[in-house]
């Protein structure tokens, strides 16, 4: 018997089909990380952010926002009981002066940012934190030109430090009522900063050292719920006296 002649086409269609079946595995392996990759955004990053940044009606609130609201308050605590210790210790006028001008910087930065944070739900702390109630022993038992020196070197340290927190968060907050606590800190942390240095008693290549020291950068602490947030109200202490929520102090006359 004769053979058969093939049947016309076959070979075509067999090798389309080789060439569509590997067309199809190829983009499924290009697709195939792209939605993985999808999966792992929605699985990871959408709860990252709403753990770390939350929505208010004033803008975004990150968790540096928070932070910052924070150690505001807690600057409060302790340099204002520190620029009263200026005012009844200080051994000459311009100490003297820098403490009162401490008090009524921290009165109304203070009565601030308690206004922010209960109108952003972020809970506030009510005592120094464990440095700066060491910074305040030292200069409870310091004692005349030497209590001078401790406090404008420790007051002007912790000042430089928080200056370039302030301006950080300045320049990229989205939260509108954040925005306005830092212009509001900044102006005052400037002004404390012109009379601890008007006072004579600052070692600035100390001062310059003790900043580089500190320059590396400290995490954020953890972020609060916004549900878990409770605004806390003026609660004086044992040992330091809070500043009372009212409007700034009336303007002081100006040194000549």
């Amino acid at each position: 018997m004769r053979p058969r002649p093939p049947i016309k086409g076959r070979g075509i269609f067999s090798g389309t089909g080789l060439v569509i079946t590997g067309l199809a595995a190829t983009i499924a392996a290009l697709l195939f990380p792209l939605w993985s990759y999808a999966d792992r955004q929605d699985a990871t990053g959408a709860n990252v952010l709403s753990v770390h940044t939350v929505t208010t009606p004033y803008g975004p609130l990150s968790a540096q926002d928070r932070d910052f609201v924070t150690k505001v308050r807690l600057a409060g605590l302790w340099e204002l009981p520190a620029g009263q210790l200026a005012q009844r210790k200080g051994t000459t006028p311009a100490v003297r002066t820098a403490g009162q001008h401490l008090v009524d910087g921290h009165t109304s930065l203070d009565a601030h940012v308690r206004t922010v944070a209960t109108q952003l739900g972020v809970s506030l702390p009510n005592e120094p934190n464990d440095q700066q109630k060491e910074w305040l022993a030292t200069l409870e038992s310091a004692q005349g030109q030497d209590f001078d020196r401790r406090f404008a070197g420790i007051l002007r340290l912790a000042h430089g430090r928080v200056f370039s927190l302030v301006a950080q968060i300045r320049a990229g907050t989205q939260n509108s009522l954040v925005r306005d606590l830092a212009d509001d800190a900044n102006a005052t942390v400037l002004d404390h900063i012109r009379v601890l240095e008007a006072t004579g008693y600052v070692d600035f290549a100390a001062l310059s050292r003790d900043l580089a020291a500190s320059a590396t950068p400290v995490p954020p602490p953890p972020a609060v719920a916004p549900s878990a947030a409770v605004p806390v109200a003026p609660s004086p202490g044992a040992t330091y006296t809070l500043p009372p929520a009212t409007t700034s102090p009336p303007p002081q006359p100006s040194s000549p």
